[in-house]
């Protein structure tokens, strides 16, 4: 009875003694622990994916490794089963250590005096893959201790995931992943078991077997393992039977490197995996057509071009060619051009009408006068130098006029304009706001062509702007409506009419090709050749041109540009039934006259229809009639004031402003002219001053000091003067008819500037001219 007290005593001081030490065991490790913190942070090859999730790109790490990171689902059931049956087969039972594998390894290495057997489990071979270091005992207490710390921290499923992307397969290749597309070219769930178990061969010797080269004696070791297999019944016989006769025909390949341009944007978003919405085959036509046909401009020094394809129905970015040859080292391939920054010509014409459309400003139909301006001295001009007198809307977008755009720009105020851009995320546009004037329209601000195909797919969508997706899984943008579906529609009927000056010279391939709305642009300077078209499938965006910069005198966006456009087009969506883009219901028909696109008065001979937009676009009823009292002869008209009591008659004349009147003279275009206002008017001074078109009002001029070039004097009058008489600095210059030019070389300093019609209304300005060396 003592003798079994004294045991128990013994047992449980034992015990006692047992707990003391694993207690203190453990919180050594936890002391440990948090004095030398597990190195767990992994750089994983960026990896770039296409909408299938086959993989597109890939970069090498900051070591230069190609070590792909493997995801959990990744992991086949058939490669789990056959590492751990090769490399740790109590993997799911241990803490990290196998205490049998470490004795049964320290005697048999003590007994034969050399290391002849390891017991590195699966979580000691992570470890050491985190932590390289020399192999000796200290290492591998290190590597015990670290793997205390990967079982604290991971999962078993997770521990296994780091082995299967940190284990080395020869070269620079380290992980699974990396390894099974290199040298089978297939994902690592598609592996067979000859495949698995020839790769897990590889790291016990990587310089000695390496696949390529070393295929015989990979293939006698992977025999070896699989009969081995068949001993400890791991696999059927027939999945070894199968194995066994697996030949093993693979080698080392290289890693695509499609879609570079978009590629190298994405890889900065710091994610190791970024799987992306492209088309592989659209881009891979897309890139063959842009390379063909720069091949071809080349003769006229345009060598390069960018095309981005919007999927309308999702808004996935499917296509992205950046340069028209990314190994181009010659003209810059590898600028990513849908990236640039650049001038963006005409393009911007479509929002801003359709923003005055919005607005109630105008209408397509809505008349304005194609005639030289003056904004405080900046004075536009169309593309061609030549003015058209009376245009539509319609026809100003159509023929992309510079002067319409200007004035609707100068109505709607160049603020709503930007603030609108700033929605569509034209980033440079934001950056500038300050700077930007009138001349934004025609290309004088910064934006690019990832920005102006998002703007145009937004009327692909009535109006509404969805920002280009170029990543799976992105829920971060949001719908925004920037132009009523009545606006888009508006501009999507005059954008897709084809009898327009821009249409390409030559094109014949339309006959079966989809009905597409499209704007050109071109650039200052001939810099930037610009075609966007989109119709319900797709948006397609060209950009064409030189990263150098230079301008080419053969360079638009009608004849350079939209050819691209079209083939591209005629590729991606050839013959489609699509049907085109219907009336919303905020969209209606009306009548107009024709002769200015307002409701018809009584006197509208001439009508058409025009679209509107219902309680926004103007009811204004047409007032460019007016009813004169004149004499008999219809040589002197009358007002109220000055009108006899009898002996005169009325008659209707149509109104002509006085820069029309101006145009029509120097065109020799024949106008209804109001006669003459009766002299004896008493009220006859009360009348509309001659206005200063040219010098602007407050405007500082600087002149060369050697080569002097005289200012142009002009003005617009009422249509009852015929003569104007010019004044500098208070004294008499010279007398001229009324809307003709004249010049003179002024003085340097403030000059006052007078205009007095024959009606004796007087109109005066100031400038300041200083001459400098030029």
């Amino acid at each position: 009875m003592n003798r079994f007290r004294i045991k128990k005593q013994r047992l449980l001081k034992w015990l006692k003694r047992a707990g003391i030490t694993i207690v203190a065991l453990f919180l050594l490790f936890l002391l440990l622990n948090l004095l030398f913190p597990l190195p767990d942070k992994i750089e994983y090859s960026v990896v770039i994916t296409d909408n299938k999730g086959e993989i597109i790109n890939a970069y090498l790490t900051s070591d230069q490794k190609w070590r792909m990171k493997t995801e959990l689902e990744e992991i086949s059931p058939l490669l789990r089963k056959t590492i751990i049956a090769k490399e740790d087969r109590y993997f799911y039972s241990h803490p990290g250590i196998n205490p049998f594998a470490v004795t049964r390894a320290f005697f048999k290495n003590l007994f034969r005096m050399k290391r002849t057997s390891g017991a590195s489990t699966i979580t000691m071979q992570v470890a050491r893959a985190l932590e390289p270091r020399k192999r000796n005992i200290i290492s591998k207490v290190i590597e015990m201790f670290r793997a205390f710390q990967l079982e604290w921290y991971y999962t078993k499923d997770e521990i296994l995931q780091m082995y299967l992307n940190l284990v080395p397969y020869g070269g620079n290749i380290e992980g699974v992943k990396a390894a099974s597309l290199l040298y089978f070219k297939k994902d690592p769930d598609h592996l067979s078991l000859a495949e698995i178990t020839a790769l897990s061969i590889i790291p016990n010797r990587p310089s000695s077997l390496v696949i390529g080269r070393n295929n015989d004696l990979i293939t006698e070791e992977r025999n070896r393992w699989l009969k081995k297999f068949a001993t400890e019944k791991v696999f059927t016989a027939k999945e070894i039977e199968d194995a066994l006769a697996e030949p093993l025909d693979a080698a080392r390949g290289t890693v695509p490197h499609y879609l570079p341009h978009l590629s190298y944007k994405l890889k900065k978003y710091g994610s190791d995996l970024i799987k992306t919405h492209i088309d592989l085959n659209t881009q891979l036509k897309t890139e063959k057509l842009v390379e063909d046909y720069i091949r071809s401009q080349r003769l006229r020094n345009i060598k390069n071009a960018a095309v981005i394809i919007v999927d309308n129905k999702t808004h996935k970015v499917i296509t992205y060619v950046g340069s028209s040859g990314f190994a181009d080292t010659l003209d810059g391939g590898q600028v990513n051009g849908a990236n640039a920054v650049r001038q963006p010509g005409s393009t911007l014409k479509p929002i801003l009408y359709a923003l005055c459309f919005d607005e109630g400003l105008l209408t397509p139909k809505t008349v304005v006068a194609d005639v030289a301006v003056n904004y405080q001295g900046y004075a536009p001009e169309n593309y061609d130098e030549k003015f058209n007198g009376y245009v539509t809307i319609e026809y100003a977008l159509e023929h992309s006029l510079n002067i319409p755009a200007v004035k609707s720009l100068k109505h709607l105020g160049h603020d709503k304009l930007i603030q609108k851009l700033i929605q569509y995320n034209f980033r440079q546009v934001q950056k500038d706001q300050r700077k930007l004037g009138l001349s934004m329209i025609l290309g004088g601000c910064g934006t690019t062509l990832e920005e102006l195909t998002g703007l145009f797919s937004s009327f692909a969508n009535e109006g509404k702007y969805i920002p280009p997706v170029y990543l799976q899984g992105d829920s971060s943008y949001n719908s925004t409506a920037v132009v009523s579906p009545a606006a888009s529609y508006m501009i999507n009927e005059i954008l897709s009419k084809v009898n327009r000056p821009d249409f390409p010279l030559n094109w014949t391939a339309t006959e079966r090709m989809p009905k597409i709305a499209w704007k050109t642009g071109t650039s200052y300077g001939r810099r930037d050749g610009w075609s966007i078209g989109y119709n319900k499938n797709f948006t397609v965006g060209v950009w064409t041109g030189n990263f150098s910069g230079a301008g080419v005198a053969d360079l638009s966006g009608a004849n350079v540009a939209t050819p691209l456009l079209f083939k591209i087009f005629n590729t991606i969506d050839y013959d489609s039934d699509e049907e085109w883009f219907t009336q919303p219901e905020d969209c209606d028909i009306r009548q107009v006259c024709s002769e200015t696109g307002m409701i018809p008065s009584a006197h509208c001979t001439s009508l058409t229809t025009d679209h509107f937009i219902p309680l926004i676009s103007s009811h204004q009823t047409c007032n460019n009639w007016q009813e004169v009292m004149v004499s008999p002869d219809e040589k002197i008209s009358y007002c109220k004031s000055c009108a006899p009591e009898s002996g005169y008659k009325k008659k209707w004349y149509k109104i002509t402003e006085p820069d029309m009147q101006s145009w029509m003279e120097e065109n020799r275009i024949a106008w209804q002219k109001i006669p003459e206002h009766n002299p004896d008017c008493e009220q006859i001074f009360k009348g509309n001053a001659p206005f200063i078109t040219s010098p602007s009002n407050g405007t500082e001029y600087l002149i060369n000091k050697k080569k002097p070039e005289p200012l142009q004097l002009v003005c617009k009058t009422a249509s009852d003067v015929s003569k104007v008489y010019w004044y500098i600095n208070n004294q008499f210059y010279k007398v001229a008819n009324a809307g003709e030019k004249q010049y003179f070389i002024p003085e340097e300093g403030p000059v006052k500037i007078s205009c007095t019609d024959d009606k004796g209304r007087n109109r005066d300005i100031k400038i300041t001219v200083r001459y400098v060396n030029l």
